[in-house]
């Protein structure tokens, strides 16, 4: 399996990453991205541009997006103290534009975006960023393609994982240990970077029942890609 993945500098795209580098179904990795990763591995290769948007819609990137089974896409950004149009502009339309160009290059194409708990499917709510979200799944959804849209929780990194937020990795430090208890007392609320990882490449490789997937459905399909 030839995989595309999209924010792997971020604390979620950390996580996919390390999986996929890991397990044998997944062939090749290519990651687009602003700042190069730093590191060398035989499955691993990067392109590194400024403006991701253009990027993936210039035709000499046509032969270089073919050819690939699934994108992860886990770009996002948080919507404190942004506008709601700059912040579409970065959730919905950039990864619209991805999805399009990835899906005219790859018939068959298997779409995994990560969302949030609370999005809204409506597009009408009060809270900005769930209606942006709400769209931009939406959207995705129409296209002809299979999409899986992912709403996980609270979401613990492992394996040295980080956020690239100051204030989130202070609050992943003080909860960590806690998690633990959070797992015993909330288990369909909770899950970690590796079985994220883990559940997109199942979703890819035997698909799921449904498009939605919260947290619950997330760390089932990470058992999943655990005995594949």
């Amino acid at each position: 399996m030839r995989v595309v993945l999209f924010g792997a500098t971020g604390m979620v795209g950390q996580g996919v990453l390390r999986e996929c580098l890991r397990d044998e179904r997944v062939s090749e990795v290519l990651v687009l991205g602003r700042t190069t990763l730093g590191v060398e591995q035989p499955k691993l290769r990067e392109i590194v541009a400024p403006d991701l948007a253009e990027l993936v819609t210039r035709p000499d990137m046509a032969k270089e997006l073919s050819g690939y089974d699934a994108c992860f896409f886990c770009l996002g950004v948080s919507a404190v103290g942004m506008t709601e149009e700059a912040y579409r502009r970065v959730t919905h339309d950039l990864t619209l534009s991805v999805a399009r160009a990835l899906c005219a290059q790859n018939p068959g194409l298997t779409f995994v975006y990560v969302s949030g708990q609370g999005t809204d499917s409506t597009e009408q709510g009060r809270t900005m960023w769930a209606r942006v979200k709400g769209k931009t799944e939406n959207d995705l959804l129409a296209l002809p393609m299979t999409t899986y849209l992912f709403r996980p929780g609270y979401i613990q990194p492992l394996h040295g994982i980080t956020s690239r937020t100051r204030l989130y990795r202070a609050l992943y430090a003080v909860l960590a240990p806690l998690y633990p208890l959070l797992r015993r007392l909330l288990p369909h609320q909770v899950t970690t970077t590796e079985q994220l990882g883990r559940a997109m490449i199942a979703v890819a490789a035997t698909g799921a029942p449904e498009p939605h997937q919260g947290p619950r459905g997330i760390n089932d399909l990470a058992r999943i890609g655990r005995t594949a």
